[in-house]
């Protein structure tokens, strides 16, 4: 009774609590400097340093939670958003992680390759208002009008072990999430068609209880996405030559120029995309740059423009 009444007046938080998406986002919230701990059995959470409360749900939970207004955000997957059908709450913030793909998938060495050759057959998933829409538009593409008298595709719903399903005879194809692939190999499964991409989002509902505090937190978690984005590069030039190293770091608005004391000469920093420092190093160093420079970003925030 007294961890509920505590949550009065605090903004609440749905966070995964196991899966693919939980380490992620504690991480994220750990970057932003939501302090919180979790005492062992409890899905909720007080934060020590702002009136938030985390709640632990399972991720398809997340987006009813918050479309029906009983948290203020949440983490969850593209596609729990989606099967869930929820129209009261927005996706604000793509994060980056848990990335995937939902996809159609039958036995490797079957004689299937085409997801219209499951039409009219069994199919099992987890994901069933998504993959009943797919498969509709599959049987009104091979019957036409005839698809308007009832699905003729069997689908099932399983709730875990769904690769399991073909090898079981349960099944002649299944609808999943396929990450690195290497639980559909082996499991003797092959994807012939993708119903969907998918990645971690933040949410939030259409009326949240404390709006301005719900907007600080999602200018924290961008701070800490750029930051794992981008790095600090730092060079000398000669400045006749600044227009060719803007070609080279334009930075994410402009790069900043200083002047040194040494005629003729000038200090640039620019956010560089971690993914392209290499290339973006070898290619000062070629246009004439030196005492070039790169800085790890703890965090950072874009400001308004």
């Amino acid at each position: 009774m007294e961890l509920v009444n505590n949550l009065d007046g605090r903004l609440l938080m749905a966070v995964p609590k196991k899966g693919r998406l939980h380490d992620a986002a504690l991480s994220l919230l750990q970057g932003s400097d939501i302090q919180f701990h979790r005492h062992n059995r409890l899905d909720i959470a007080l934060c020590h340093n702002l009136p938030i409360a985390l709640v632990f749900l399972g991720a398809a939970d997340i987006p009813v939670f918050v479309g029906e207004g009983r948290c203020d955000l949440g983490i969850t997957g593209q596609d729990q958003v989606a099967e869930s059908q929820t129209a009261n709450l927005e996706e604000i913030l793509e994060l980056g992680f848990g990335k995937c793909k939902l996809q159609v998938q039958v036995p490797a060495k079957g004689d299937i390759d085409d997801p219209k050759q499951l039409v009219g057959k069994h199919v099992v998933t987890s994901f069933m208002h998504l993959s009943t829409q797919y498969f509709r538009q599959l049987e009104e593409e091979v019957y036409g009008e005839a698809a308007k008298d009832g699905m003729k595709t069997v689908l099932k719903y399983v709730g875990g072990s769904v690769e399991a399903a073909c090898a079981l005879g349960v099944a002649d194809g299944i609808v999943d999430l396929v990450e690195s692939g290497e639980t559909m190999k082996a499991a003797g499964l092959k994807a012939i068609s993708t119903v969907m991409t998918t990645q971690a989002v933040l949410i939030r509902s259409k009326n949240p209880r404390n709006p301005k505090l719900a907007d600080v937190i999602l200018s924290r978690i961008k701070g800490v996405i750029t930051a794992k984005k981008y790095v600090l590069c730092t060079y000398n030039v000669p400045r006749t030559l600044l227009q060719k190293m803007h070609d080279i770091t334009p930075g994410r608005r402009a790069p900043t120029i200083t002047s040194l004391d040494q005629e003729g000469w000038v200090a640039v920093s620019a956010m560089v995309e971690k993914k392209e420092i290499a290339d973006v190093m070898d290619r000062l160093e070629e246009a004439g740059a030196s005492d070039i420079l790169v800085l790890q970003i703890t965090n950072s925030r874009a400001g308004k423009d």
